[in-house]
């Protein structure tokens, strides 16, 4: 399940203290921290999830305020399977419904307790009778990839998107991390890391979903493929030597914007040099176009690079060995054997 980020209270000054100028400034500070306890795409899936738990309260003749574990786990029931013609949600899609219903009750200054029994054995039960494993994105490859850098122009749109699928998929960075790159540190509010373009390659220090870390995509053998070249020449063509890497093209596509992109635009890449470059083309289109998504440059390196596995977990940013292996679509499971090895 989802963990939960915790809520802090409202920030105040106590009762019994007096405001200053000073303090007051203070507060305001802390509270500007406290906003960023989240991350922002986090929040609004949150605040979506609340939304809906709400609407659906309203339609039973509910009030969703205090909570109620009995009423969550008859809408987790509701969510597994929903009458009339309304899609059942996947375990995964439950269990962050959850997590979004308790920050939402956080926000309240409310606590809502999922291990009550009333919640955890509905879920439980749903997990026994629907899970299953999750749908993958479909890994690009080198070959994919030259294919579909090859469907883009070389204007300063085809620019920017071309340094924008090499460099996310030689850093095997999620759409959040590619669009929330900055030039420089400190150089935006918003911005998750920044990049540092070095003799040998391009240093990334981002703020992942594991901390603080470092990511070195290193140049290539061939110009055409080669990540950093793809970087430098966007930045210079588009004169970004401050803000957010990635950004907005004018409509006529003659200068750069000052406005990031957002994580979006990574997957509608994907999805559009794909197609155009017809990969998977003995599907339906419809299929085709599913298997493929931000994620799928991620998927990529890992199955892609022959090097030793701890190198691709560091760079994908796993904490463990058997999350990286889940992107290693086409990796030999049996490259190891560990039968032979104990003398069998």
């Amino acid at each position: 399940m989802p963990d939960t980020p915790e809520i802090p209270a409202p920030i105040a000054l106590p009762d019994h203290i007096a405001g200053s100028g000073r303090l007051d400034r203070l507060v305001d500070t802390a509270r500007g921290y406290a906003d960023h306890a989240v991350a922002e795409n986090t929040r609004k899936a949150y605040s979506r999830d609340w939304t809906d738990f709400a609407r659906w309260c309203r339609l039973k003749g509910a009030d969703p305020l205090p909570p109620s574990s009995e009423l969550v786990g008859l809408y987790i029931t509701d969510l597994a399977a929903p009458s009339g013609k309304a899609r059942a949600l996947s375990v995964a899609s439950i269990e962050r419904r959850l997590a979004g219903l308790s920050w939402g009750y956080a926000q309240r200054g409310m606590r809502l307790d999922r291990r009550d029994r009333h919640i955890a054995s509905v879920l439980a039960g749903i997990r026994r009778r629907h899970a299953r494993p999750p749908a993958q994105k479909d890994a690009i490859g080198p070959d994919d990839l030259r294919a579909m850098l090859a469907t883009l122009g070389h204007d300063l749109r085809g620019l920017r998107d071309r340094a924008m699928l090499l460099v996310g998929f030689a850093g095997a960075l999620r759409r959040s991390e590619l669009v929330g790159l900055d030039r420089a540190k400190d150089d935006t509010v918003d911005g998750s890391a920044w990049v540092e373009i070095l003799k040998a390659g391009v240093l990334v220090t981002l703020r992942g979903k594991t901390g603080w870390r470092e990511i070195e995509i290193a140049r290539g053998s061939s110009a055409a493929t080669c990540p950093v070249q793809a970087l430098e020449r966007w930045l210079h063509f588009a004169k970004i030597e401050v803000g957010p890497l990635f950004t907005a093209v004018s409509r006529d596509g003659s200068y750069a914007l000052d406005r990031r992109l957002n994580d979006r635009h990574v997957a509608r890449l994907v999805q559009r040099t794909a197609m155009a470059a017809g990969l998977r083309p003995e599907l339906p289109e419809t299929e085709r176009r599913a298997l493929f998504a931000g994620h799928s440059l991620r998927a990529g390196l890992a199955s892609s690079a022959e090097i030793d596995e701890r190198h691709v977990q560091k760079q994908l940013g796993h904490a463990s060995a058997e999350m990286t292996r889940l992107y290693q679509r086409n990796r030999d499971r049996f490259r190891y054997n560990l039968t032979m090895a104990a003398g069998l």
